[in-house]
């Protein structure tokens, strides 16, 4: 019997934005929405197969790294990248509410190094999540890397400093440029 789950070479190999396909068309009756619930299913029993099998370590890069290919991608796709900056904020903050991913907040902008420090409430990662006192929005580390990365063109490193689920009630995230 073939292996009907076996992959060759192609598409699905390499993430290529249109191959999310269209959703609307093919969703029909269930629409576009989903529960996080289900979101977080599929994100935590994923990552709990990474670290079983690469470790820790291993399993946060690879979460932050395919954050930060889809913060690039939705970047692209979904924000106004040719404004100054409060303009792109505005726009992020707006984009990220309309699509329930959490309520995003700039708290500290250094306009001389590019550094910033941003606060989302109501995550989609981690609110309402038992506290567990660590820090737990490695994909969201990578994804706003990669969003910051689209607009300014610069390489930020991303660091979660307050989390849900060590016992803050929004996530704040660190972004330091990688200038030299």
């Amino acid at each position: 019997m073939a292996n009907i789950f076996a992959r060759s070479a192609g598409a699905h190999n390499q993430f290529k934005w249109e191959n999310l396909g269209d959703i609307r068309e093919g969703r029909g009756d269930l629409g576009e929405e989903m529960p996080v619930l289900v979101y977080r299913l599929m994100q935590y029993t994923m990552l709990d197969i990474l670290t079983k099998e690469y470790g820790t370590e291993a399993a946060d890069r690879h979460f932050r790294d395919s954050g930060y290919l889809a913060g690039t991608e939705f970047a692209k796709h979904n924000l106004k990248l040719d404004g100054d900056f409060s303009e792109f904020l505005e726009n992020l903050q707006a984009t990220l509410k309309n699509l329930k991913i959490g309520i995003l907040r700039m708290e500290e902008f250094d306009s001389e190094t590019g550094n910033i420090v941003l606060t989302v409430g109501q995550d989609l990662d981690c609110s309402g999540l038992p506290v567990t006192n660590e820090t737990v929005c490695t994909y969201d580390e990578g994804f706003i890397s990669g969003i910051l990365e689209a607009f300014t063109g610069e390489k930020y490193d991303v660091r979660e400093v307050d989390c849900w689920a060590n016992g803050d009630r929004v996530c704040r995230f660190n972004g330091k440029t990688r200038r030299a």
